[in-house]
């Protein structure tokens, strides 16, 4: 997919911004190298090489957790930030893409068994087994990837997920970006906060975890956006972040199954960033289930607009929460 010619607007929406790597020896600041500024929220603990073309990445999952730990049962996003995290990690250490360089996410796929995602009485250690079937390096510096991986806890299956993403040179990330560029001038720009809907709706238990606001139409939303929750912004972004949008669109398929569900499987496209200086509207509609679907699985379309321009749309599949 081609930048965009709008300056504020790429291919992508979500960027991972790292700083300088740490100097050998190791072991290697896995924080850094994530781009957490809180050290704790840095879930990837180390990886090695499978093969030639495959490589496992070890993370860790805490047993409590302010924003992924909820009722007894890790979030399923949590999966998606661990193969977020381990695909930074690979990007900068196996395809030695620079750290300074940004990794914009164009597509994801995953799939996540909910009933693997009980919290143990000890951290949870979870191995992901990731490949690169496509690999393009491009001028400039950029590398466009695509990963699958298969994440797996005491050789349980957990989920799997396939991304398309690529990574962004300093300067070339600079000129899709234009007045956006500056992170922390546009993390400063960012609107007021807007109301919650009500926390038990969306499957949360606190406001300041809730990321739609009400409208006054039926499934539309405005995207709640909380500079100062220290998860989902633990540091400036020059935009919303993938992880956002994806929590979103797990909230608006709640709200639309009107009954508990987890959601199991995401299918979104990335096309446009989502600026924090202007409203981002969803809309949610529910989709017939498909024919081998188990009983109970429940699919949603939530898309989101920016100005009139789709900047993202994802497919979330859901199950009834039992427990």
């Amino acid at each position: 997919m081609a930048p965009n010619s709008t300056a504020t607007c790429g291919t992508a929406a979500a960027v991972i911004v790292l700083p300088e790597p740490p100097e050998l020896p190791e072991p290697l600041d896995m924080s850094a190298m994530v781009r957490k500024a809180i050290p704790d929220e840095a879930l990837v603990t180390g990886w090695s090489p499978v093969s030639d073309d495959a490589q496992r990445v070890i993370a860790e999952w805490p047993t409590e957790h302010a924003f992924y730990v909820q009722d007894g049962r890790y979030s399923p996003l949590l999966v998606v930030e661990s193969v977020r995290q381990a695909l930074a990690l690979l990007t900068h250490s196996f395809h030695h893409v620079p750290l300074g360089h940004r990794l914009g996410l164009e597509r994801l796929r995953a799939a996540v068994d909910p009933a693997a995602l009980a919290v143990g009485s000890e951290p949870a250690t979870v191995s992901l087994l990731i490949t690169h079937p496509e690999v393009k390096r491009r001028r400039l510096g950029s590398l466009h990837c695509t990963s699958r991986i298969e994440v797996h806890r005491a050789g349980r299956p957990v989920g799997s997920a396939e991304l398309a993403y690529t990574t962004y040179p300093p300067a070339l990330y600079d000129r899709l970006r234009g007045r956006y560029a500056d992170a922390a001038r546009a993390f400063a720009q960012a609107l007021p906060l807007t109301p919650p809907v009500a926390a038990d709706l969306v499957g949360r238990h606190l406001e300041r975890d809730v990321v739609l606001s009400p409208t006054a139409a039926e499934h539309h939303w405005q995207l709640r956006v909380d500079p100062g929750h220290r998860i989902l912004f633990d540091h400036p972004h020059d935009h919303v972040p993938g992880m956002v949008l994806l929590e979103a669109a797990a909230q608006a398929g709640r709200v639309v199954a009107g009954t508990p569900v987890l959601p199991v499987a995401f299918d979104a496209r990335f096309s446009r960033y989502v600026e924090f200086d202007r409203a981002c509207l969803l809309t949610a509609e529910a989709l017939p289930a498909g024919p081998a679907d188990q009983e109970g699985t429940g699919r949603v379309r939530v898309d989101a607009t920016q100005d009139g321009a789709a900047v993202f749309s994802v497919t979330v599949t859901t199950r009834p929460q039992y427990g």
